[in-house]
């Protein structure tokens, strides 16, 4: 069965730092493209960062490019993202998703974010507070 599982959530005061981890199951991250998105209430789906199968390739969307760092160990079947100089615009739900290993490159060709439309596993989500 696959499966997507994050944490790392949690409450923290603007300015300060989070990682979220995303432990994956049932596949290889070896064979797949993972994405970090998030959700606001009453917000759309928004994506901030994706990262090839091995590594090579990373995007961030502008609005956390700098900021937060997406990262995998493919050994531990994990994906992480470092969340840095959080402000009150990072608040959400934020989610891991795989999907097929081609799928960064028209993120890369487009250089618009991730389409959520193109990845086939999801994970239950985290929630992120930035207090101010």
């Amino acid at each position: 069965e696959v499966q997507l599982v994050e944490s790392g959530g949690g409450l923290v005061q603007a300015g300060g730092s989070l990682r979220l981890s995303c432990a994956a199951s049932g596949f290889s991250l070896d064979d797949y493209a993972i994405g970090w998105f998030r959700q606001a209430p009453g917000k759309e789906r928004e994506g901030g960062s994706c990262i090839s199968p091995v590594g090579r390739d990373t995007y961030y969307a502008d609005s956390v490019k700098g900021r937060f760092t997406i990262s995998t160990d493919n050994a531990k079947s994990t994906a992480y993202l470092q969340m840095n100089s959080l402000n009150p615009e990072d608040p959400a739900v934020y989610y891991c998703a795989a999907g097929p290993f081609g799928i960064i490159d028209i993120t890369l060709a487009t250089m618009t974010e991730p389409d959520a439309a193109l990845y086939n596993y999801w994970g239950q989500g985290t929630q992120v507070t930035v207090s101010s």
